[in-house]
């Protein structure tokens, strides 16, 4: 079998498991409507994602090695059909919770596994290329699952069984058979089934940049929707959310031929500016500004940062990709999940535009608080080199 075949099955693969990540967001108001909740309710259900998530990525990041790459990501396929599935059964803001909890399961042994497996399929010698291609199927994934979802909603009109789950019921089974007849290429090993994740040296800053970009893109999605129903433009959630993972795909060739210290720093300025200008597009409501902000924090997010990043992590730890893969994603969902729950509390107590106003700030600061003490360490790092 020629590398492209296995390659192009593996990430389309990942492209279904992520895909089915953000599938129902332009219905959280519908889920949230029908159990009577509100703002902190709708960011909790949203971050029982990362609830499933974290635990796969803290005790199961290595489970690909004991068993080999196929079966988690054929189970992470099977794990979004059921959770999309549960989601049309029991229409709810508890079924939400639980579908979210599942898919985060489903992303973790399928990121970590998938990230090792393209690897090993096309050489360590190319892992910064195998790092693109995951990449890029995970990014269009998480963003065109909610595009989809938004589309089949035009189309058809308010439903809860939108054209975009049945996708995710026809591909996913069909795609987790394909999945387990792949070649074994990696060689499982006599390791523990529970393993910690690894966190390889010097990369702290590029995990602290993946929580930065993450919960930013985690406020565009479970937020700014919230944001945009109040103001009579839900239509526009599934492009909002699209737009806010898509353009980072768009960036991923540019952020390929940086390197990976420059890509980091880049996406450091881009994304409390991106976030400035979607925040001014809420606030004067002005749907440009928003779209505008969305694609600039996107850029950040999931272009510069998270292929640098990954790449970084993964060239850190080249005899332990799955683990330290599940290191990078830890950082990377604390981010993602903590201050979208903060905000959804603030948002109750004090509106979603002062909620997104307090992130801003807060956000602008952690920024520079990480920078200045990346570019000390830098120094200090020279001044040894230099000593030496």
């Amino acid at each position: 079998m020629s590398r492209i075949i296995p390659v192009s099955i593996l990430a389309l693969g990942l492209f279904m498991v992520t895909f089915a990540v953000n599938l129902q967001a332009p219905l959280y108001e519908a889920y949230a409507a029908k159990s009577d909740v509100g703002a902190t309710a709708v960011t909790v259900a949203f971050a029982a994602y990362a609830g499933g998530l974290m635990p796969t990525l803290l005790l199961l990041g290595g489970l690909s090695d004991r068993i080999g790459r196929r079966v988690p990501i054929a189970l992470a396929l099977i794990l979004g059909a059921v959770a999309t599935a549960l989601l049309v059964q029991v229409p709810s803001w508890t079924s939400l919770v639980i579908a979210r909890f599942l898919l985060g399961i489903g992303t973790g042994l399928a990121t970590t596994a998938g990230t090792a497996y393209m690897t090993e399929i096309l050489g360590s010698d190319r892992a910064k290329n195998a790092a693109v291609i995951v990449t890029s199927a995970t990014s269009l994934g998480f963003g065109g699952g909610a595009l989809a979802t938004g589309i089949s909603l035009g189309v058809q009109g308010p439903t809860l069984l939108p054209a975009s789950y049945v996708a995710v019921f026809v591909a996913a089974p069909i795609l987790a058979v394909i999945a387990l007849g792949l070649p074994r290429i990696d060689r499982p090993k006599p390791v523990s089934l529970l393993r910690l994740p690894v966190f390889p040296a010097g990369t702290w800053v590029f995990g602290a940049a993946m929580a930065l970009a993450w919960s930013t893109t985690g406020m565009t999605i479970a937020v700014v929707p919230l944001e945009l129903a109040a103001n009579d433009l839900g239509g526009w959630t599934g492009l909002v959310i699209f737009l806010a993972i898509f353009v980072g795909f768009l960036c991923q060739p540019i952020a390929r031929r940086m390197t990976n210290e420059r890509a980091l720093a880049l996406g450091f300025v881009l994304i409390p500016l991106g976030f400035l200008v979607l925040l001014a597009g809420v606030w004067f409501k002005i749907l440009v500004f928003v779209l505008i902000g969305t694609c600039i924090t996107s850029a950040a997010s999931y272009g510069f940062t998270y292929l640098a990043s990954l790449a970084e992590v993964s060239f850190g730890a080249p005899d332990d990709r799955a683990r330290a893969t599940a290191g990078l994603f830890v950082y990377a969902y604390f981010g993602f999940s903590l201050p979208v729950i903060a905000s959804g509390a603030l948002a109750d107590m004090l509106g979603l535009l002062s909620a997104m106003i307090v992130f801003s700030t807060v956000q602008i600061a952690v920024t520079a608080i990480i920078v200045m003490l990346w570019k000390r360490r830098a120094v200090l790092s020279v001044a040894v080199l230099n000593a030496g």
